[in-house]
């Protein structure tokens, strides 16, 4: 949750018709399209990460906010889904509050606090994007 600048480098390995490693903020992973789309389902593919960082900006936020509130969250868990429905993107987020302590108002707290992590706000905002040639 900071505002500095990532830097991400994406190249081909070959490995597959569609296979990249992805170089970003000293981590290297591998993604790939199923092989029902031409890959080798050698990692995770575009949308697969796109959901996976909704979720792990959720939890992140969820265990951010229990913390600065001193709230009983023992664990928390986030189940998601995306699927197009036409042009529209649907995700569909479950957060899931571990913490037998938390009063209702708490639980109520922590999942509206789970729609404003950055990551939700950038996907329902308008993002800007330049291309261009390298």
């Amino acid at each position: 949750m900071t505002e500095q600048t990532i830097f991400a480098h994406v190249s081909e390995t070959g490995e597959s018709g569609f296979a990249v490693q992805i170089d970003v903020s000293g981590h290297t992973l591998k993604g790939d399209e199923p092989v029902d789309a031409g890959g080798s389902n050698l990692g995770p593919s575009p949308y697969d990460m796109l959901t996976a960082a909704l979720g792990e900006c959720t939890a992140m936020t969820v265990r951010w906010y229990a913390r600065q509130h001193a709230y009983p969250l023992e664990k928390v868990e986030v189940k998601l889904s995306h699927h197009k429905e036409g042009m529209q993107d649907i995700f569909k987020k479950e957060v899931i509050l571990h913490g037998e302590e938390l009063t209702e108002e708490q639980r109520s707290r922590l999942v509206a606090i789970a729609a404003k992590c950055p990551v939700h706000k950038t996907i329902t905002s308008s993002p800007v994007i330049e291309t261009m040639a390298g």
